[in-house]
């Protein structure tokens, strides 16, 4: 099913007076940069961002799955030596649950 839309035809939308758009530059009329003053030509970057940077430059280095680890689980499990405590999961899950509520604010 098609809709037509009224007014619109395929031709050139003309802007402002129909006049040519001219595209305005950061210089004088003599053709010189102009220099700007504003504040946020000082920009300080305070030690906490430095390290939050190299911190997250650090992180992203880093392999997602610490494959080692998983190899020894696998190998472990294989072997019959990696013991599941069904109670001390449970007992995790509900203190995350307990944790993550805790975080959400109150209605009232």
């Amino acid at each position: 099913m098609a809709n037509k839309i009224s007014g619109i035809d395929g031709r050139p939308v003309q802007v402002g007076a129909g006049g040519p758009v001219t595209r305005t530059r950061d210089a004088t009329s003599d053709g010189r940069k102009t220099e700007s003053t504003g504040a946020a030509s000082n920009i300080d970057v305070s030690d906490t961002a430095r390290t939050l940077a190299a911190l997250e430059a650090h992180i992203g280095t880093l392999p997602v799955v610490n494959e080692s680890r998983v190899d020894a689980v696998r190998r472990a499990l294989d072997d019959g030596r990696y013991h599941i405590d069904p109670q001390r999961i449970a007992d995790k899950m509900m203190r995350f649950e307990v944790d993550l509520l805790a975080t959400i604010p109150a209605r009232k």
